[in-house]
């Protein structure tokens, strides 16, 4: 698995980056077939400072895209692994009825 993490507009920190992989590394859990993994890093507003971490997952045959923003970088990866975990399991029960089926 290839993880990739870019931040927009900031230089982030290694405690980021290597909380960040340890997030993503617990996907292989949920599945093997995982290729790539591409993290984007970004914020709004200097105000506010809403942060926003996008991952895309790539595995054979599917692309999983998860968004997600809150007031820490830390909470926004933490959610947006959570939904991932998630598709994950439903792609995967999926390919077992079908292969079930067949």
């Amino acid at each position: 698995m290839n993880i990739n993490i870019t931040s927009r507009k900031f230089k982030a920190k290694d405690s980021l980056k290597e909380f960040i992989s340890k997030e993503v590394k617990s996907l292989e859990r949920f599945s093997d077939d995982i290729l790539d993994v591409d993290v984007v890093l970004s914020y709004l507003h200097n105000k506010d400072s809403i942060k926003i971490a996008e991952i895309n997952v790539t595995i054979p045959g599917k692309n999983l895209l998860v968004t997600e923003e809150s007031d820490e970088f830390s909470k926004s990866v933490i959610e947006a692994v959570d939904k991932l975990k998630r598709q994950l399991k439903k792609f995967k029960s999926k390919r077992r009825t079908k292969a079930a089926k067949a």
